[in-house]
């Protein structure tokens, strides 16, 4: 058996009092050298040993050639030197032995290799040591048992190296503090400066500090025996860092932020660049919030390597992810998540029919991430007109105009939208012809579309209002006294001491432009409208004072709020089931109690499922997130370390923040309570939302948070990239006292919307361009209804748009109803004898 290896030696000259050793490489054999044979060494400065032409020593007769050291008997483990000054004999402790592997055990209860070991250990040590023959140190190991080997390492850095301070001594030792300590103790202990600790400067360190008395069952060897990884005989800084858990991390600078980007509905994983030594296990967070310990349905696997498996990207993943090494925040790699989302588009009108001469427009939406390119084709071959009065592009290519249409002007456009990750298109029909000429789609698109889609309901005092907005023509009229088709009752009977006869309206919705919901809160009751043939077609019975409807399109249900008594003193929370089937309609209990609001996501081409709701209940610090198919609670996310009673809240499918308006316990204004921030895919706060107060509204794309902050008089807003990062873009100053704010599509820009919001305290209308911050501001639209005469909660002055597409808005006043052209930001008309016609629903062809 052959042993390589660095076999060290030291030797004490007594003239200068100081240590020196040396190292040599040795390559042992299997011969049975005695204990007694000590092979020869150069010799130092001062001293010259016995036996050098033989090139071997002898212990017991050392000076085999003569001399003073032939009459010299030093004894096991000791070698004679002559002294050059004085030429006389001296014992030393043996350099270094043959290295031959005979492995003996010691009374001390160390192994050893052979037994000049032994005595050589016992010179350097100066104690007795002597070969025990049993063989029960190779079978039970050590007595320095781990626990001790633990206590041994902890005593040592315990002990202050030379050259560090009192001030040092107090500091917390951190890693790089323990690394330092470490550093400097290597430094100490390998005294010949090679890099390298060996057995010998290991034992005289130990003799030099007087250690072997409080090293209990351990020695200094024990270093060695532990930790020595490769078995070359010694330790080197790498191996001495890991005998003392000194973890070496790196991250490359280049790596430290790391872009990725991929294609919703794929899968990905991100891997942490921290490498180093003994690195601990990798933690992952979001937004501060760490995930590995969470039980999430879409990150649920962490590989080996520490790495992080999204199994099925959504938008809400995009967003920031840092690693770090458990216990080492300071250094982490940061992880920008970017999620493309190939187009979907929407076209408006999908088919038109106009006489010659006179203008056309065909709009095509387009939603998708990056944002998508549009052009389009004109039955099939490009269309790229060159700007005119006849045909032009505007805002981007998402509106096709064409300024004096022709007969030759008929065809099938075709819109097409893309970008890096796919493409998406969709056909607008124009047919140019005489309207004497009877063809199908001159019916459809004059009797079918222009008398019943493209309306404003408007449901008043005096009954229900059916407007065409262009024209600001009243289509149709339902007054208080028609009657309900189903049951045959009025649709708004007469109650008790109430004079004149009028109705009493607090929500309503369109439900896929079929049907509308609407409440009736004196009633104990909703009515559903047949938009196809504007009538009143049913009742549907519900707990007394209806005062919220909510369509969730995802499931096709109608949801309803019920105070239980003006005082709300019995709220409850039922659920309409298919709401759209043309079926006698019943309402469904939730097992929700004390129901104060709720909140459902809305929908938009994108995002066309939504999963989960949340409801509020009265008084109670938290948010309870319920499974909208089966109506159970999911859990609970508590805002009482916030002291956040949630009033409202909003939502981005970006990076999926929810935000939510806390109720100010106090009464002072100035102290209103910030948003707090929701991770969607943690379901765990993250904190507030800046310094920002008031009720949020998300824009349909979720690119824009709109937080209108009453109390400051600005209307704050922030911005979410396609990275998911959110922040602050801009501050509006504005005397507005908002009451209700919609997003509308710009007219020039695409993807881009404009911001509209009406005063509840005054007559004013505001304007605001997202894309430039420009901002115009209607006056003199009449004084809105004041707040107790509007007692359902929500705003006591709405707007309300005209769809994707759709150029104008309505809002009403305390006795009238205004037409607003949204365009050219001007009023368009003011229909008279609308009282309390805060209730609007635009029924749209999209």
């Amino acid at each position: 058996m052959k042993l390589m290896g660095w076999l060290c030696v030291w030797a004490l000259p007594l003239l200068l009092g100081t240590f020196a050793s040396v190292c040599w490489l040795a390559e042992g054999s299997s011969s049975m050298d005695t204990a007694n044979t000590a092979e020869s060494t150069s010799q130092g400065p001062q001293a010259r040993k016995s036996g050098e032409a033989d090139g071997v020593a002898d212990p017991f007769h050392s000076g085999s050639n003569g001399g003073p050291c032939k009459r010299t008997n030093c004894g096991r483990g000791r070698q004679c030197v002559l002294l050059e000054s004085t030429g006389r004999a001296e014992c030393v402790c043996q350099e270094k032995c043959r290295p031959t592997f005979v492995p003996v055990c010691g009374s001390d209860g160390r192994f050893y290799e052979n037994h000049c070991e032994v005595y050589r250990t016992a010179c350097l040590q100066k104690r007795r040591i002597y070969v025990v023959h049993s063989k029960d140190c190779f079978f039970k190991g050590d007595t320095c048992t781990m626990a001790d080997y633990n206590k041994l390492k902890s005593m040592l850095l315990d002990m202050q190296p030379k050259g560090l301070n009192g001030r040092d001594r107090n500091i917390k030792r951190d890693m790089d503090q323990k690394r330092a300590l470490v550093d400097t103790m290597f430094k100490y202990l390998d005294t010949d400066g090679d890099g390298r600790l060996c057995s010998d400067e290991l034992e005289q360190i130990s003799m030099k500090e007087h250690l072997e008395d409080s090293l209990l069952e351990c020695t200094m060897q024990d270093l060695l025996r532990y930790d020595d990884y490769n078995n070359d005989g010694h330790l080197t800084l790498h191996e001495f860092y890991t005998a003392f858990q000194v973890v070496q991390l790196s991250l490359a600078e280049d790596q430290r932020v790391s872009v990725s980007t991929v294609t919703v509905g794929l899968s990905t994983v991100l891997s942490c660049a921290i490498q180093g030594t003994l690195r601990p296990p990798i933690i992952w967070k979001r937004n501060g919030i760490i995930l590995n310990f969470l039980d999430l349905e879409d990150i649920n696997d962490f590989g080996d390597d520490g790495s992080l498996y999204i199994t099925k990207v959504t938008t809400i993943h995009m967003g920031n992810y840092s690693c770090h090494a458990y216990g080492y925040e300071e250094l982490y790699q940061t992880h920008v998540l970017q999620v493309n989302v190939p187009p979907v588009i929407l076209v408006y009108p999908e088919t038109q029919a106009q006489e010659p001469g006179v203008s056309a427009s065909l709009h095509c939406h387009a939603d998708g991430i990056p944002d998508p390119k549009i052009m389009w084709l004109k039955n099939g071959m490009d269309l790229q007109p060159r700007p005119s009065k006849q045909l032009s592009l505007i805002a981007n290519g998402s509106e096709l105009h064409i300024g004096s249409v022709r007969y030759e002007d008929t065809g099938a456009y075709t819109c097409i939208a893309k970008n890096e990750v796919g493409v998406d298109e969709d056909i607008s029909s124009l047919f140019v012809e005489d309207s004497a000429r009877k063809t199908l789609a001159n019916i459809l698109w004059r009797e079918e579309g222009l008398s019943v889609g493209n309306m404003f309901y408007v449901f008043s005092d005096e009954g229900i209002t059916v407007l065409q907005p262009s024209k600001c023509e009243i289509r149709r009229h339902i007054k208080c006294t028609e009657r309900i088709m189903a049951s045959y009752e009025e649709m708004c009977p007469k109650g008790e001491g109430v004079s004149p006869e009028h109705c009493v309206w607090s929500s309503a919705v369109s439900v896929r432009d079929k049907y509308i919901y609407v409440t009736q809160p004196l009633q104990k009751r909703l009515l559903v409208i047949d938009t196809q043939a504007q009538n009143v077609v049913q009742t549907v019975e519900t707990d007394p004072f209806p005062v919220k409807l909510l369509y969730d399109k995802s499931h096709d249900q109608v949801w309803v709020l019920s105070w239980g008594s003006m005082q709300k003193s019995h709220p409850t929370l039922k659920v309409i089931p298919q709401a759209s089937v043309g079926e006698v309609h019943h309402t469904i209990r939730t097992p929700f109690q004390r129901v104060d609001d709720f909140f459902i996501p809305p929908t938009n081409l994108i995002i066309t499922h939504v999963r989960f709701g949340f409801v509020f209940l009265k008084s109670e610090p938290a948010v309870h997130k319920i499974d909208l198919e089966t109506f159970h609670r999911v859990k609970t996310i508590s805002l009482k370390n916030y002291s956040c009673v949630p009033v409202s809240m909003a939502y981005t499918h970006l990076s999926g923040f929810y935000f939510i308006q806390c109720q100010s316990q106090s009464r002072d204004p100035s102290s209103a309570q910030p948003q707090l921030l929701i991770d969607s895919v943690t379901d765990t706060v993250i904190g507030p939302n800046l310094n920002i107060t008031g009720q949020p509204y998300v824009s349909p794309d979720g690119r824009y948070i709109i937080t209108p902050d009453q109390q400051r008089g600005k209307v704050r807003v922030q911005t979410v990239s396609f990275q998911g990062v959110l922040g602050l873009s801009r501050e509006l100053d504005t005397s507005l006292v908002v009451s209700d704010l919609i997003f509308q599509p710009s007219f020039t820009k695409s993807n881009q919307y404009t911001v509209v919001a009406a005063s509840g305290s005054g007559t004013d209308l505001l304007f605001s361009d997202l894309a430039t911050g420009h901002i115009e501001v209607l006056r003199s639209l009449k004084e809105p209804l004041s707040h107790h005469t509007w007692p359902w909660g929500g705003p006591n002055r709405v707007v309300v748009s005209s769809g994707l597409f759709g150029q104008y808005l309505v809002t009403p006043s305390a006795e009238s109803l205004f037409v607003l052209n949204g365009k050219l930001n001007t009023p368009h008309c003011e229909v008279s004898d609308i009282k309390r016609g805060n209730t609007v629903v635009w029924v749209g062809e999209v």
